[in-house]
C-alpha cells in the first residue's frame, strides 16, 4: 500500500517546554491510522506539528514524497492536508452555509459535489444551513468542523478528538461518518475513547511522553491488555 506520509524523529517545543521528543509513524494511503496515550503524551501537539501550527525544531515531515516541515500552515493545506482541531475552530457568528463557504479553496464542480455528499452524511447541516454556528448543538458543531475539512480535496485529514464531549447517540454519528470518509480519503485520528478507536482505526501508533512508544494493527492492540493497560489505563 502506498506511503502517503512519513514522520521522522520530530521534536517539538511549546515556549521553553520540549513537548515531542521523538515522534516516528507511518500513514498508508486509504487508512485510518490512530494516534493514542494519555492526556498530556503529545498527541495533539503531533497533529499541530504536522499542519504546521506548532512548528518541529527537528526531525522530518514527508508528504507525498515531499518535506513539509519546514512549510507555514497555509502551504501545507494547499498541498492537501485538512485539519480538524480539538477545540472545532468554527466561525460561531457565520452561517453553517458561510462556514462551508469560507473554507472551500475552490467552487468548482468538485468541491461542489463533495459539499453535496458530507451534506448528505451530515442531514443536520443541510438543514441549519442559515444558522449560526454558535447557536449549534455540540454534536453539529463537530459535524461542521469535520465537513469544513472534507469539502476540499484534501488527501489526508487530521481529526483530532471527535467524540470529546458528545453524548453517546452523537458519538455512534461521528463514528459512522469517519467510517464512510475512509472509503474517500486517509485518516490521521486521535481518539480518547478507545472502543471508537478500535472500531475504526486500522494501525494504531502509542505516544507516551513525546515518544513513540509501539505501533501494529489495530486488531493487535485489541487484545493486547499489557499494552492497553500501560499505557492507556485501560484494564
Amino acid at each position: 500500500m502506498e506511503l502517503l506520509l512519513k514522520v521522522e524523529g520530530m521534536q517539538t517545543y511549546i515556549g521553553q517546554y520540549h513537548i515531542l521528543q521523538d515522534i516516528s509513524f507511518e500513514v498508508k494511503k486509504g487508512e485510518v491510522t490512530v494516534l493514542l496515550g494519555r492526556n498530556g503524551a503529545g498527541k495533539t501537539t503531533t497533529l499541530r506539528s504536522i499542519i504546521g501550527l506548532n512548528p518541529p525544531a527537528k526531525g522530518k515531515v514527508i508528504f507525498k514524497n515531499e518535506p513539509i516541515h519546514a512549510l507555514p500552515t497555509y502551504k501545507i493545506a494547499k498541498r492537501g492536508i485538512g485539519f480538524v482541531p480539538e477545540d472545532q475552530g468554527i466561525f460561531n457568528e457565520l452561517t453553517v452555509e458561510e462556514n462551508l463557504k469560507v473554507a472551500m479553496q475552490k467552487q468548482d464542480e468538485k468541491t461542489l459535489k463533495r459539499l453535496d455528499w458530507v451534506l448528505n452524511l451530515f442531514p443536520d447541516l443541510k438543514k441549519f444551513w442559515k444558522k449560526q454556528g454558535g447557536l449549534l448543538s455540540g454534536g453539529q458543531k463537530q459535524m461542521l468542523s469535520i465537513a469544513r475539512a472534507y469539502v476540499n480535496e484534501n488527501d489526508l485529514l487530521l481529526i483530532d478528538e471527535p467524540s470529546k464531549g458528545l453524548a453517546p447517540i452523537v458519538v455512534e454519528k461521528v463514528m459512522e461518518s469517519i467510517q464512510r470518509m475512509k472509503e474517500e480519503t486517509t485518516i490521521v485520528l486521535v481518539e480518547q475513547n478507545f472502543l471508537m478507536a478500535s472500531a475504526i482505526g486500522d494501525r494504531f501508533y502509542i505516544i507516551d511522553d513525546g515518544r513513540t512508544a509501539a505501533a501494529g494493527a489495530m486488531e493487535e492492540l485489541v487484545t493486547n491488555d499489557q499494552l492497553k493497560k500501560k499505557y492507556l489505563g485501560i484494564a
